[in-house]
């Protein structure tokens, strides 16, 4: 039985023959019904010039989601600080609480949000990655700005994103929860929770350890269609596994013709044998047995799949599923 809170990842991916306003259009649909089905939160990632995601805001998906449901959790996950002045996302993200309070969350990562380094450049107006101490200081300093110069109200809920135990170390050294990257990279998730709890320092933000883990989580009614439905994600990735980073969002049915080599094959078999994709009931076992290695105070899932009524589907079958199967 899985007794913590699940909640949603949007990610925004762009289909094939649609148009990216087409997408923006669906995230409150998404919104309205995720929180209909009562999951925790929702959080938007940031990314940047790729023909399969979306180039949205989180700010702006966070605001229009907020204006467009009721209770339902809503922040970044993550807003790349890099690519932003500190005091500007205090600024935007502490808005954003005061209207919505206590619902909005900020997730900080550190990637740049594109494989182009033109476009990584660009938005960091022409510097080049950032270091280990400059992302330091830009986390510490958002977080000072949103006490000491924002302030209008109830705080957001800051998290810091995390693949790494460099990552881990940092969101430790600060004291504030993480939110580990399981479904990038799977390999890394222990070393990552090892790392964060061993060094963990108690700060106005978070008391003990609070971990939240992102999992890669498609559902259906069959093990079949829902192999189906994972299919465009595969030829994304298989693509990655060559080095090919701007490739469209295929149909179900142009996945179904791709052909993979066998060392992809084997490749996308592993990853997804760390993720949760199949019938609920392959599902819902696969993460109450990911909470149980890694001790996650919540589990959040990200589901791309090419049909909006599929994606929210997906969690539909995963809700039922757990509230059928929960003690009395």
């Amino acid at each position: 039985m899985l007794d913590i809170p699940l909640s949603a990842l949007e990610v925004a991916m762009v289909q094939t023959g649609a148009r990216a306003v087409d997408t923006l259009r669906d995230t409150a649909a998404f919104a309205q019904g995720v929180e209909r089905l009562g999951y925790h939160r929702i959080w938007y990632a940031e990314h940047h010039h790729s023909p399969a995601i979306g180039a949205f805001p989180p700010v702006v998906l966070t605001a229009h989601a907020a204006a467009s449901t009721s209770a339902i959790r809503l922040g970044s996950g993550g807003v790349l600080a890099p690519n932003h002045a500190p005091i500007t996302l205090a600024e935007q993200f502490g808005t954003l609480a005061a209207l919505h309070p206590d619902r909005i969350d900020l997730g900080i990562g550190r990637g740049p949000g594109t494989f182009d380094e033109a476009i990584a450049r660009a938005l960091r107006r022409g510097a080049g990655p950032t270091t280990d101490g400059e992302y330091e200081g830009d986390v510490a300093a958002i977080l000072s700005f949103l006490v000491d110069e924002v302030a209008l109200g109830p705080l957001p809920e800051p998290w810091l994103l995390a693949s790494s135990t460099a990552g881990a170390a940092l969101a430790a050294r600060l004291g504030l929860p993480i939110a580990v990257a399981h479904h990038i990279r799977p390999d890394n998730t222990q070393a990552v929770l090892e790392c964060y709890r061993a060094a963990f320092t108690p700060s106005r933000w978070c008391e003990r350890p609070r971990v939240l883990v992102c999992v890669e989580t498609v559902c259906a009614e069959t093990e079949e269609e829902a192999a189906w439905r994972i299919g465009p994600m595969d030829v994304i990735k298989a693509g990655l596994l060559k080095g090919l980073s701007e490739i469209p969002f295929p149909t179900p049915a142009d996945a179904a013709a791709h052909s993979f080599t066998e060392q992809e094959r084997q490749a996308l078999a592993g990853f997804r044998a760390q993720q949760a994709v199949g019938t609920p009931e392959t599902v819902m076992h696969r993460l109450t047995q990911l909470a149980g290695e890694t001790g996650a105070d919540e589990l959040m899932l990200t589901t791309p799949v090419y049909d909006l009524g599929d994606r929210i589907r997906s969690y539909e079958l995963i809700k039922k599923y757990a509230e059928a199967t929960a003690a009395p």
